[in-house]
């Protein structure tokens, strides 16, 4: 069993998802022990609650650098027997200092079709380009911006009629259904180790 410890900062539908198909036998080779926010105010927390995950809020701005608050999550990443780092909606650049700590066994989700359209406004990005496809990537995560490993990636087809909170809705779809799919996958083949 692999112990993941997800990390976000908005409204945790993904975590949400990942922990709901924990529940519901989707997924069987890893449990998710912790949420950790780097917003106080993240409705992530408040479905951690709901969940009885629990969840730490920890606040950057109470840190003298990067270096000091990637320190502290360690160490409770540490204290509580994390082997696996998920990223879901969490909107900051990991540092060496934790890439280091957990090297290979860091992943993200981007709502576009990597290398398209990386950073943090993938699906607006994507809009506003008016291409005809876009779609999700789940990477590595290494020091740049959306430039790790790519461990799947799904297309999908941009209706004409849609407007930008239609196509948000159809990238949450795919997302909440094959992040824990490729999280059990990866972990049958090892990744974790």
């Amino acid at each position: 069993m692999v112990n993941i410890a997800i990390f976000a900062s908005g409204s945790g539908s993904n975590f949400e998802r990942i922990v709901k198909a924990k529940e519901e036998r989707e997924a069987s080779n890893y449990s998710v022990k912790l949420l950790i926010a780097d917003k106080k105010d993240a409705f992530a927390i408040e479905r951690a609650k709901k969940l009885g995950i629990k969840n730490i809020f920890i606040d950057p701005k109470g840190f003298s650098s990067k270096f000091e608050f990637e320190s502290k999550i360690i160490e409770i990443l540490k204290s509580e027997s994390i082997d696996f780092i998920v990223l879901a909606g969490y909107m900051r650049i990991i540092s060496s200092n934790l890439l280091n700590e957990y090297p290979n066994k860091i992943i993200n989700i981007h709502p576009a079709y990597l290398p398209e359209f990386p950073g943090k406004d993938g699906i607006s990005d994507a809009f506003e380009a008016g291409v005809k496809e876009t779609g999700v990537t789940i990477h590595f995560v290494d020091s740049g911006v959306d430039t790790g490993e790519i461990i799947y990636q799904e297309r999908l087809n941009i209706d004409l009629k849609w407007d930008l909170n239609k196509l948000k809705e159809e990238i949450h779809k795919i997302e909440h259904r094959i992040y824990p799919m490729v999280l059990t996958k990866l972990f049958e083949k090892g990744e974790n180790k």
